[in-house]
This record gives structure tokens, C-alpha cells and sequence, in this order.
């Protein structure tokens, strides 16, 4: 099973995440957006499996300094543009796994999709 974890290494959700997932033995990638970005073709397919408003972070800091401007009519696309410019607008982590996607940790989802 083919299994890619994305977020940012220091955020306390996602030492939560690859520590349940090393806890478990269960084998990923992980994807360092500070180092290698995002791409908008992967956020679209994400946005496809849970929807825009999922995966846009709108609690982090990144969003809230955002100019009024830009937090005002976010539809689909214009959620994809922010992220890839600032990809700490992902909320964290994104698991894709065989058959799916989770956004954010939580141990039953996680235990449901992989154990």
C-alpha cells in the first residue's frame, strides 16, 4: 500500500499523524510543502474527494494576515491559488492512501482507512 503524507514537519497535528502512523508500522512518504510546495493539479484532485473547504485552513495564521480582499469571495479555484502560493493554507496533514483522502488527524479515521 502506497501511502504519502503532506503537511509541514514542525506542526504539532502532523507529529501526531506520523507518529501514530510509525506507532502502527504502517510505511508512507512524506511530502515537506515548505521544500517542495504544492501543486494545483494535486490540490484540485483533493479538492475533489473532500471539497475546497476542507483542505483551506481557514484558522492558521497564513489566512488570517491574508488582505481582506483576498479572504473575500473564495470559491474552488481561488482556494487552489491561495494554497499553492502559500501552501501552510493546506490544512495539515493530507493522507492519500489507497482508496482515498484525509485531511486533518484523527486517530479512528486513520485507524478505519489503514488498519
Amino acid at each position: 500500500m502506497t501511502i504519502q503524507l503532506y503537511g509541514i514537519p514542525n506542526c504539532d497535528t502532523m507529529k501526531k499523524a506520523r507518529l501514530w502512523l510509525d506507532e502502527n508500522g504502517i510505511s508512507y512518504t512524506f511530502h515537506d510543502y515548505k521544500k517542495e510546495g504544492a501543486d494545483a493539479a494535486r490540490l484540485a484532485r483533493w479538492a475533489e474527494a473532500v471539497g475546497w473547504e476542507k483542505l483551506l485552513n481557514r484558522a492558521g495564521m497564513t489566512f488570517r494576515k491574508l488582505p481582506d480582499a483576498d479572504k473575500q469571495d473564495i470559491d474552488r479555484d481561488k482556494a487552489i491559488a491561495l494554497m499553492v502560493a502559500s501552501p501552510s493554507m493546506i490544512k495539515r496533514p493530507v493522507l492519500e492512501y489507497p482508496g482515498g483522502v484525509l485531511v486533518g488527524f484523527s486517530i479512528d479515521r486513520y485507524a478505519d482507512a489503514l488498519l
